[in-house]
This record gives structure tokens, sequence and C-alpha cells, in this order.
């Protein structure tokens, strides 16, 4: 566990959450199950530590599904974890939620998805993919499929939220347009970017935490942090810790 902006400046107001709180933010996951069930281990180590009467509350930021290989049973691992109702949870949109919701909407015009990580989601439920390119034949199969298949977790999916806020911190997927007020996002925005969401401070007095952006390695700036570290190529899944100050959670890694 990496701590950082533990302490600001005097002359600045450091962004607070809610009294009485504990937030875990998890960054972008992309179907790595292993990675998924081993930073949960490490949060729940992580919370009881901890002595002080705060509520744990978990809040994730969307991409679960595509591109690594267990995107079926990421879904399954949130789904469960929100029924137990042991933790209080808030499941985010990612912009891959929100392609694949479109892919089962219109399998021709948003078959681009297959190529975006859509065709490890497949084969993930057990979809047969190995297409190199497919035809409308194959992808009215794959289609036809995979409605079956999703549809235990397509309530789940459907019903993920755009945002989040604690305090003066704001979470969503892809950052904010930093032109318009919190209240004013667009869902475009929050879930599929904007070309000014990575300027250092995009609201001021607010802290924005944020995935979608990928590195190796968390960006921190004065307004915002993005955790998304890729988790998918570099085995490194990361959660933000958020009290009186802020602390990273985050698997081994490959580097």
């Amino acid at each position: 566990m990496r701590l950082f902006r533990k302490t600001t400046e005097s002359t600045e107001i450091r962004p607070m959450i809610e009294d009485g709180s504990r937030i875990y933010a998890v960054g972008d996951i992309h179907g790595r199950l292993d990675l998924l069930k081993n930073l949960l281990e490490k949060i729940q180590a992580d919370f009881r530590q901890h002595h002080d009467g705060r509520t744990p509350e978990l809040v994730f930021l969307g991409d679960y599904v595509d591109r690594g290989d267990a995107s079926q049973g990421v879904l399954k691992c949130l789904m469960e974890l929100k029924q137990t109702g042991q933790i209080s949870a808030v499941f985010l949109k990612g912009n891959h939620e929100e392609a694949m919701l479109r892919f089962l909407d219109d399998p021709v015009l948003e078959a681009n998805w297959l190529q975006f990580g859509g065709l490890q989601t497949l084969a993930s439920f057990g979809i047969a993919t190995r297409l190199v390119k497919p035809t409308r034949t194959d992808i009215a199969i794959m289609h036809q499929e995979f409605c079956g298949a999703i549809e235990p977790y397509l309530a789940f999916v459907s019903n993920l939220e755009s945002s989040h806020r604690s305090g003066d911190f704001f979470f969503c997927h892809a950052g904010v347009n930093p032109e318009k007020p919190l209240v004013e996002q667009s869902q475009r925005a929050l879930i599929w970017g904007h070309p000014s969401a990575l300027v250092d401070q995009p609201v001021p007095g607010k802290r924005i935490v944020h995935g979608h952006y990928d590195e190796i390695s968390v960006t921190d700036k004065l307004g915002r942090v993005c955790i998304d570290t890729g988790a998918y190529y570099t085995g490194i899944l990361t959660a933000l810790r958020l009290d009186n100050g802020e602390a990273l959670i985050q698997t081994d890694g490959f580097l």
C-alpha cells in the first residue's frame, strides 16, 4: 500500500469526503477476476486495521468487461457483492459496458464492439469467437447466443449509475467537462470522456476520481486522480482509499 496526498500546502483547502465515511474507489477491472478477488481481500484486510467508526463504502468506476478473459466472472462477483449487502457499494458505468449494451440493441451497427474487447467477453460466456472477420451471419449467431447468456446479468449492467458524490469528491468513469458544473455533466462526458477532461483541476474545490485513461501508475493531479492502471495488461488493479487522507491499495502486477 502506497500513501500519497496525505497532507497539502497550508494555502490549499483539501477536498474531503462525507463525515464518518471511508471510501474505496476501484479502477477499471476489464475482465480480470483474479485481480478483483485479490484486491477485495486487500481492501478487507485494510478496513480491519481501522477502528475509528467510519462506515466503509466501495465505489467501482466501471469497465468491468472486455479485454481480460473473465468478464462473466467479474460481473458475477460484483452482483454477489451487491446482493449480500455486507458492505455498501456503488457501481458506475464505463464505456465498455455501454458499448456492450449497444451491441445487444443493434449488433450490426455496433459490431465494432467485437474488436473493442467484446470477443473476449463473448468467450468468457462460452460463445465461440474464433473469427478473424465475422460476417453478418456470424455476428447474428453470436448476438443471439449472447442475448441468452447475458440475461442473468442484464439488469445489473443496465442499471449502473453514471456518477457518485461524497463531500467534495466526484466519482465517474471518464472524467468531466470542465466547462460545465457537475450537475450538468452529460452522459457522454462521464462515460466516454471529454477533450478537456485531463486538465489538472477540472472543477475548483472538487476532486474528480476517475478511470478510463490507463497508465501504469496512478495519475495524481490537484483536482483529479485517475486510478486506471491498465489491469488487464499490467496486472495492477488499483483502489484509492479516502478518509482523513488518501492511500493506494494495489495488486502486485507483472512489472
